[in-house]
């Protein structure tokens, strides 16, 4: 008895859709989802990561108007999203997003063993770079010893991942792997 006809009832999650709000749309509310395409901390510095986020949006042509309202009022920029690829969608952003960061923590990692002071320091002018080319030239902005078919390079990467590293062996194994094809 919570929900009512016309009412708008709004979910973020990003896998999902207008489905899980069936039973809310059969008594006439209606449902918006509304995904944040953003990671966030539960700190302070969240709100401001809004501002030019694209928020993953489903709706019915009726709601369109009042999410991308809602979009704009929190600085963001609306994506419309077909119910059947909302997992498409919420998969590429979990790909980009959560692999990044396990990446990021196996390639600090690897500095460490190789006696980094600063790993994270290290990366980051390397990685901010390697973002931007990625963003604006996708897979064309590769460098490194895969691009050049310096297999050696490579054999003793493998190598030495082995030796003091082996914890990040199979992830290098498989960017490698995909990064030749």
């Amino acid at each position: 008895g919570a929900l009512r006809e016309g009412q708008f009832v709004v979910h973020t999650s990003g896998r999902h859709g207008l489905a899980v709000l069936a039973e809310a749309r059969a008594v006439g509310a209606r449902a918006i989802a509304m995904h944040p395409a953003m990671t966030f901390t539960g700190t302070e510095r969240d709100l401001a990561r809004l501002s030019g986020c694209v928020f993953g949006i489903t709706a019915e042509d009726a709601e369109r108007g009042l999410a991308q309202t809602l979009v704009s009022d929190l600085g963001g920029r609306a994506m419309w999203v077909p119910e059947d690829r909302r997992t498409l969608y919420h998969a590429g952003l979990a790909h980009g997003a959560n692999h990044l960061v396990t990446l990021i923590s196996q390639a600090m990692e690897i500095l460490s063993a190789a006696g980094a002071d600063d790993p994270a320091g290290t990366l980051r002018p390397l990685l901010t770079a390697a973002l931007d080319n990625a963003l604006e030239q996708g897979d064309t902005a590769l460098t490194g010893p895969i691009v050049r078919g310096d297999v050696e390079t490579v054999r003793a990467h493998v190598q030495d991942l082995a030796a003091s590293a082996p914890q990040t062996l199979d992830s290098y194994v498989a960017m490698a792997t995909n990064t030749l094809d």
